[in-house]
C-alpha cells in the first residue's frame, strides 16, 4: 500500500487506504491549531470523494475555532485568488492534482494564497502527529459560502489583458478539462477574450476521461480534435486546473515545456523583468530572458519556492515546466487560466499561429526519468553527483544540479512521492542521454533501478 504522502504543500494519499475522513480532518484540525483560529477559504476539485473530504476539513477547521467560508468545486488557483484577494488567514483546498481518481489530498496555503513554508509543514504535521489540537468549546463560528470565486478569477484575468483581442474574435479553440475543476468558468474565459470554444471532457463529474496528467500519451484525443475542427489550439487542464499543456493547430502535442516559455515571451514582450523558474525548468525560458536582457531566479522545485523567489526578487513572470504558470497580478499559484490568456495575447500581438511562435523558440530536447527511491538514498545520490562534478557549475538548491557546456542534468528527489527524478536537457536527444548515464554512473545508479 503506497504511504500517505506529507509534503511542503500538505498530504495526497489513496482514498479508503491512506486517506480517511478522520486523517483529513485531523491535519486540517493541526492547520487549525496552526493558524489559532482565524479566517480560511476552503474549495474542492470535481473527484466524487471531494465533498466527504471537504466536510472532513471543515470539521477540523471548526473544531479549532476557525471561521470556514466554502468555496465549493473551484479551482487551485481561484482559491489562491480568493486568499489574496480577501481577507482570509489561509486556504485548503482538497485535490490530488493530476493523480488518479482513486486518489485525493489537502493542499495547505498561507494568507498570501501560497503553500506553506518547509517549516511550517513540519510543524502542520508535528501537530498532527502528536495529537496536539487547539479545540474551542463554544464560540464556534457558521460556515459560510461563497460561489462567486471562479468568476472574479476570471474578471482578474481579463482585467489584466494587456493587447488588443480584436484578433482572438472567432479564433477556435479546442479545450480539454479532464472533467475537473476547470470545467466551470474556463470556457467563459475564452468566449470573453473572443474565442470559438469546443469543450471536450466539459461536465465537472470527478470521473476522468482519460489519465489526468495532461502529457502527451493522455492527450490524444485533444490532438485530433484539434485537427478535425481545424482549430487554432488545443488547450489541456488538470483537475485542479493549475497546470495548462498546450496542442498547436496542426494537431502537434507542444509539450508543458512550452507554456512557461510562450507565457514568459508574451510578458517580457510588454514588460521586461526577471523571471523565476525552477531547477528542472527548461533553458528556453534563459534563452528569452537574454533577449530581452533580464535575470532568471532559478529555485527548487514546487511552487511555493517560485513563487517566493518571484516576491523576493519582484520578477513579472514565473512559473515551472510541467506546465505552471504564476502571473503574481493574479495569483502566487499555478494558472491555467493566466497561462491561456497569456499564450492568446501573444498570438494577438504577433499576429502568428501557434505553431510559428512554437519553431521561433530554441529548440532543445529533455529527458525525464523517475524511479523507486527512499529520499535517503536520493539524497546519498546527489550528493555523490555534486562531488563527482565538482569541476562543473553546480547547484545544491533541491538535490544536484549540474549545468555542463553542451547540456544540464537535475537529479532530486520527488516532493510527493517515494521515487527520485533525474531530468536531462540538451540540443540533441543522444547527448542528453548520454548526460543522463554519466550522471547515473557517478552516482552508482545503474539503468534498471
Amino acid at each position: 500500500m503506497a504511504a500517505l504522502m506529507v509534503g511542503v504543500s500538505g498530504i495526497r494519499g489513496i482514498i479508503g487506504e491512506t486517506l480517511t475522513p478522520r486523517v483529513a480532518m485531523e491535519f486540517a484540525q493541526a492547520y487549525g491549531t496552526y493558524l489559532g483560529g482565524g479566517r480560511v477559504a476552503l474549495g474542492r476539485d470535481t473527484r466524487p470523494s471531494g465533498q466527504m473530504f471537504a466536510a472532513a476539513a471543515a470539521a477540523g477547521l471548526l473544531a479549532t475555532g476557525c471561521r470556514v467560508t466554502q468555496l465549493g468545486v473551484v479551482m487551485t488557483p481561484t482559491i489562491g485568488h480568493a486568499i489574496g484577494s480577501g481577507d482570509f488567514d489561509g486556504g485548503v483546498m482538497i485535490t490530488a492534482s493530476h493523480n488518479p481518481s482513486q486518489w485525493n489530498g489537502l493542499k495547505f496555503l498561507d494568507e498570501r494564497g501560497l503553500a506553506p513554508s518547509p517549516e511550517i509543514a513540519s510543524r502542520i504535521a508535528q501537530i498532527q502527529d502528536a495529537g496536539a489540537y487547539g479545540f474551542e468549546r463554544v464560540a464556534f463560528a457558521p460556515v459560510h459560502e461563497d460561489h462567486e470565486a471562479g468568476r472574479r478569477h476570471v474578471d482578474a484575468v481579463l482585467a489584466a489583458v494587456e493587447v488588443d483581442t480584436a484578433p482572438l474574435r472567432g479564433l477556435r479553440v479546442v479545450l480539454d478539462s479532464v472533467n475537473g475543476a476547470g470545467c466551470l468558468v474556463s470556457p467563459g474565459m475564452l468566449e470573453a477574450l473572443g474565442c470559438e470554444v469546443i469543450h471536450i471532457n466539459g461536465e465537472p463529474t470527478g470521473r476522468f476521461a482519460h489519465t489526468p496528467e495532461p502529457i502527451a500519451e493522455n492527450l490524444t484525443d485533444l490532438c485530433e480534435q484539434v485537427r478535425r475542427h481545424e482549430a487554432a489550439a488545443g488547450f489541456a487542464q488538470d483537475p485542479d486546473a493549475d497546470r495548462l499543456a498546450i496542442v498547436d493547430e496542426t494537431g502537434r502535442y507542444v509539450g508543458e515545456e512550452y507554456t512557461l516559455a510562450l507565457a514568459t515571451k508574451s510578458v517580457l514582450s510588454r514588460r521586461p523583468g526577471p523571471v523565476a523558474a525552477n531547477l528542472s525548468t527548461s533553458r528556453m525560458v534563459d534563452d528569452i530572458a537574454r533577449e530581452y536582457g533580464v535575470e532568471v531566479v532559478r529555485t527548487p522545485v514546487g511552487e511555493a519556492n517560485v513563487a517566493r523567489g518571484l516576491i523576493d526578487h519582484d520578477c513579472v513572470i514565473g512559473g515551472e515546466g510541467n506546465g505552471g504558470v504564476i502571473d503574481p497580478r493574479i495569483t502566487l499559484v499555478r494558472d491555467s487560466l493566466s497561462a491561456m490568456s497569456l499564450v492568446l495575447q501573444l498570438m494577438a500581438r504577433t499576429g502568428r499561429r501557434l505553431s510559428e511562435l512554437v519553431d521561433g523558440l530554441p529548440r532543445y530536447v529533455m529527458i525525464k526519468q523517475k524511479f523507486e527511491c527512499p529520499r535517503e538514498r536520493a539524497q546519498a545520490a546527489a550528493d555523490a553527483i555534486a562531488q563527482a562534478f565538482a569541476g562543473e557549475r553546480i547547484d545544491r538548491a533541491d538535490g544536484t544540479r549540474v549545468d555542463f557546456a553542451e547540456g544540464w542534468v537535475h537529479a532530486r528527489a520527488s516532493n510527493t512521492e517515494p521515487i527520485m527524478r533525474i531530468i536531462a536537457e540538451a540540443g540533441d536527444e543522444r547527448t542528453a542521454r548520454a548526460l543522463i548515464a554519466r550522471v547515473r554512473a557517478a552516482a552508482g545508479l545503474a539503468e534498471d533501478d
